[in-house]
């Protein structure tokens, strides 16, 4: 299935994107939130859909398009895991996952407008793979277990100031990571039997010239590595949203400016959309 939200920021409606139109799901449930992952929604909203118990959703195609997943408890980010970003951000390899987190207030819609924060001069992109977690992970077996805990995958776009990340993190790169606007979700969560997350094609664009261009196969720590790592060290709720890290092809490479306001971002990742945000300028009464 296709999970999407359409509407207002706040209020959202719940919908599954199929060939025959978008269906209302607000029947089985009034949110894809951490309820409803953690419920068995999914298999009550399969279930519906094969028995067309769902209705149209009205005015589709005018609504605007939210993030899939209502704010996660928790964003769990993976950095440095593809070699070739790695060693463009000047570091090796790690040998375990590094991790770092997001402020769930980070989400908005694929394609919502992004301020630059205020005085920044280094911001970023990252196209990523993202996981949404369907059940509750704490202390897996194996990493063959934790597929199980996944409810599907997203796109997501890490979007970074580096100089808050590197130069005055204090050594934590949160700092950097979690301004207004910085977690662009969707447009759609895909199940897992829609697509095979081992090797997805992803890529970024800015003002329509490429920058990104890769595979998740290139990833260090695949998705079941990175969701059984994670168990052993803190529980991954129903609802949360891990990110997997970019490849190579960013600003902080050096081959390319950082963005600045009116610069569009676009990412994509194979079966999983596309996104496009407008970088806009700073403005205190939005922030």
């Amino acid at each position: 299935m296709r999970l999407a939200r359409k509407g207002p920021v706040g209020a959202e409606i719940p919908a599954v994107v199929t060939q025959d139109g978008t269906l209302d799901a607000r029947p089985v449930t009034p949110d894809f939130d951490a309820r409803f992952f953690g419920s068995g929604g999914l298999d009550r909203l399969a279930a519906a859909v094969a028995a067309g118990g769902l209705p149209l959703l009205e005015d589709d195609e005018t609504l605007r398009v939210g993030s899939p997943v209502a704010r996660p408890g928790a964003i769990v980010c993976v950095g440095m895991n593809y070699a070739a970003h790695a060693a463009e951000s000047g570091a090796t390899p790690p040998e375990i996952p590094i991790i770092f987190l997001k402020t769930p207030n980070t989400v908005v819609g694929p394609f919502d407008d992004v301020q630059i924060p205020r005085g920044s001069t280094r911001t970023d992109w990252e196209v990523e793979l993202g996981i949404v977690i369907g059940t509750r992970a704490s202390y897996l077996g194996s990493p063959e277990e934790a597929l199980s805990h996944v409810a599907g995958f997203v796109l997501a776009n890490d979007l970074s100031e580096r100089e808050f990340q590197l130069d005055v993190s204090g050594g934590q790169w949160s700092k950097g990571k979690c301004c207004p606007g910085f977690s662009p979700l969707g447009p759609w969560l895909v199940t897992p039997d829609e697509l095979d997350h081992r090797a997805l094609g992803l890529r970024s664009w800015v003002n329509g010239e490429p920058r990104q261009d890769s595979s998740t196969a290139d990833q260090i720590f695949d998705v079941a590595t990175v969701v059984h790592h994670l168990s052993q060290y803190l529980a991954l709720d129903p609802g949360d949203v891990i990110l997997t890290g970019t490849p190579e092809g960013v600003a902080l490479s050096g081959r390319f400016p950082y963005l600045s306001a009116g610069d569009v971002v676009e990412v994509e990742i194979d079966g999983l959309g596309r996104q496009r945000q407008q970088m806009v300028a700073f403005d205190r009464a939005r922030a």
